[in-house]
């Protein structure tokens, strides 16, 4: 099974669905831009570059693992449909948050096909307009065995996008199991992939650091840098930290992008002990004791959030930024999406982030990725 946590619990995809809804589907490409340059509605300090590869992104993306879900973790279909998720994106484009976060297991496709459709639209309703930037992942689910099916899952993704190239690659998660001994094959891949010009970068997710160190000497002997890590950070999951993971990419001048930056909406401030939850599996995210856990960091956060004349999300999703990490929050309608779109054009203070990390490291931290570490 495929699982990603922050707080309690996470989702579960099965193998079957995923491979029911990903072979054999097809979307009709159009030549769209899979990179764009700097939108000047943000601030040159708002931009980076990942690791050490020449693609310029916003210094926060935005993640679209809740477009199309279809695992009823997110409650689409119930609380929120494609209309919001097109709304999203307008927004997001709007605000110059060109950086969009994928993956193939994502709604089974859905979110992919959804990214591919909105930015036809956008083609078509504002030429000129600035394309985003997208990262999606391939998993090395168990039917692929040579670097060849990285290739062909990244020109399944493509197709889904409508894209002749993208932004940047990854692997999804850390082969493991009978996959274990095939992580080389799919770091070999990617690099077939940026060489064959399917896509301008290529990272990896739920990477060690000894993982991290290997993959960037593989990749450079063919002459690619290694440009991310994705891994679950915030302040509420602070293990990159004390693992040797954010050390390593420092070390190999690999970007540290942050997954849950927000902990799945844990560190907005919207919910407390005794009170409403989410529905679906969410809830399990949202125990009260998780609740009671967490309340003192919450008052912190509310604190700087009040003196800055901020929310407690922008708050949260700063400090991943000042730690030097690019976070990636989710965002389902437009209202989230302007919401995060406020934690830029400002930095924290010193003392602030400190006073953060302070009550950060009195709570206990939620579960990780389970493979994250081997």
């Amino acid at each position: 099974m495929y699982t990603q946590s922050c707080g309690v619990q996470p989702r579960t995809i099965t193998w079957n669905n995923v491979k029911r809804s990903l072979c054999n589907r097809r979307c009709r490409s159009v030549n769209l831009q899979a990179a764009a340059s700097p939108d000047s509605t943000l601030a040159l300090a708002d931009y980076t570059t990942l690791g050490k590869t020449n693609v310029r992104v916003p210094v926060m993306g935005v993640g679209a693992w809740s477009w199309g879900d279809r695992s009823g973790y997110w409650g689409y279909g119930r609380e929120y449909g494609q209309e919001e998720s097109r709304a999203a994106y307008k927004a997001l484009i709007r605000s110059g948050l060109t950086f969009i976060d994928t993956a193939e297991v994502y709604g089974f496709g859905k979110s992919e096909e959804f990214l591919g459709e909105f930015m036809r639209e956008q083609a078509i309703s504002s030429p000129g307009s600035p394309a985003p930037i997208i990262a999606t992942k391939f998993a090395p689910l168990p039917w692929r065995l040579t670097s060849a099916s990285v290739v062909e899952a990244a020109k399944a993704s493509l197709a889904r996008l409508g894209l002749s190239s993208m932004g940047l690659y990854m692997q999804h998660w850390p082969g493991y199991g009978p996959q274990y001994f095939l992580n080389d094959a799919f770091l070999e891949g990617l690099a077939d992939c940026q060489q064959r010009g399917l896509c301008q970068a290529v990272g990896v997710s739920n990477f060690s650091a000894q993982r991290v160190k290997k993959a960037v000497n593989l990749l450079a002997a063919r002459g690619v840098p290694l440009a991310s890590n994705q891994v679950q950070y915030s302040l509420l999951y602070r293990t990159p930290e004390t693992n040797g993971v954010l050390e390593a990419c420092r070390e190999a001048g690999v970007t540290l992008v942050a997954y849950s930056p927000l902990c799945q909406g844990l560190l907005t401030g919207k919910y407390s002990a005794g009170g409403t939850k989410p529905n679906g599996p969410r809830q399990l995210v949202y125990s009260d004791s998780r609740l009671r856990e967490v309340a003192p960091l919450l008052e912190v956060v509310k604190a700087v959030a009040e003196a800055r004349g901020k929310t407690m999300a922008q708050v949260a999703l700063n400090w991943c930024i000042c730690k030097g990490t690019l976070p990636i929050p989710g965002a389902k309608n437009e209202r989230q999406l302007t919401e995060i779109a406020g934690a830029l054009g400002w930095r924290l203070s010193e003392a602030e982030v400190a006073e953060l990390d302070a009550a950060s490291s009195r709570v206990p931290s939620g579960l990780g990725f389970p493979v994250e570490n081997w």
